[in-house]
Order: structure tokens, then C-alpha cells, then sequence
């Protein structure tokens, strides 16, 4: 298993997308995204800052992807 990734929340973001996740709403630095299959995930988008390993993981989680998916898609 590779390890995580050191990604901020627009990388993230874009990542997902190019997974068919769409941006369905956001509220504040919150941005909430959807699947057409029902998979909803939430990543903060904070300038300058990156996503924490244990967040990543959740969000991974919730998106029912693994690691190597997210490493593909961010290539």
C-alpha cells in the first residue's frame, strides 16, 4: 500500500471530480461534494494549508476509493 499523499483541499477537489464527484454546495471554507451513486464527501478548502492524514483517510473513506485511485487521479 503506498503511503498518502501530501495534497491541500483543491487538489483534492479536482481529484474527486475527475472521480464524478460535483460540487453540490458550500458554506464557508466547506465545500460538500456529490456522486451520482449516492457517495457524498466534504473537504475544506483552507488557503495554504494541506489535508491531515486521518482527515484524508476519512474523506477516502466516505468516497469509497483507496489510496492508489487517489494517486492515479492526481496525475
Amino acid at each position: 500500500m503506498p503511503k498518502l499523499p501530501v495534497i491541500s483541499g483543491r487538489e483534492l477537489i479536482a481529484a474527486l471530480q475527475k472521480a464524478g464527484f460535483e460540487a453540490v454546495r458550500q458554506r464557508g471554507s466547506h465545500i460538500r461534494l456529490r456522486h451520482e451513486d449516492g457517495r457524498v464527501v466534504t473537504v475544506a478548502v483552507h488557503t495554504g494549508d494541506e489535508i491531515g492524514r486521518g482527515l484524508l483517510r476519512k474523506i477516502l473513506r466516505d468516497a469509497d476509493m483507496s489510496v492508489d485511485e487517489l494517486i492515479a487521479l492526481l496525475k
